[in-house]
């Protein structure tokens, strides 16, 4: 059987997953108070930081690698990370707006970050949608 490649865009997206996987395990062990795993609209802190920023950490490697041995079971997950992404980023803004955390990032920051979390989780479930006939 003739493995088809993943082509470049859905690596690239698979090892900026892998960033955010890893950032997701090093987010419990952070000595800055604005550091901690943002859970639908809420930053955690303390013991639920401990668990759930581990938990999306293994979601996260597990989705990169399914994305890159191409693997069936990596489009549910991308399609549940991209709903997630896109339903945890607005409820963040609505619970902080006009606060101290808004305020710990300047608009640099703020203002390309849902367009690339978005655009990443969102184009990495797509193109897995269009490739799902190469995945095993």
């Amino acid at each position: 059987m003739e493995e088809k490649s993943r082509g470049a865009t859905l690596t690239i997206f698979a090892l900026l997953l892998a960033l955010m996987a890893i950032s997701n395990f090093g987010k419990p062990f952070s000595h800055n108070p604005g550091v901690g795993f943002v859970f639908f609209g809420t930053r955690l802190s303390g013991a639920p930081n401990m668990i759930v920023a581990p938990i999306f950490g293994i979601i996260l490697a597990v989705y990169v690698y399914g994305i890159l041995a191409m693997r069936k079971f990596a489009l549910p997950i991308g399609i549940f990370y991209a709903a997630y992404v896109i339903v945890n980023m607005p409820l963040f803004l609505l619970k902080y707006h006009g606060t101290a955390v808004m305020q710990e990032h300047s608009w640099a920051y703020l203002l390309p970050y849902p367009f690339v979390a978005i655009g990443v989780s969102s184009g990495a479930a797509w193109l897995l949608y269009r490739r799902k006939a190469d995945m095993r």
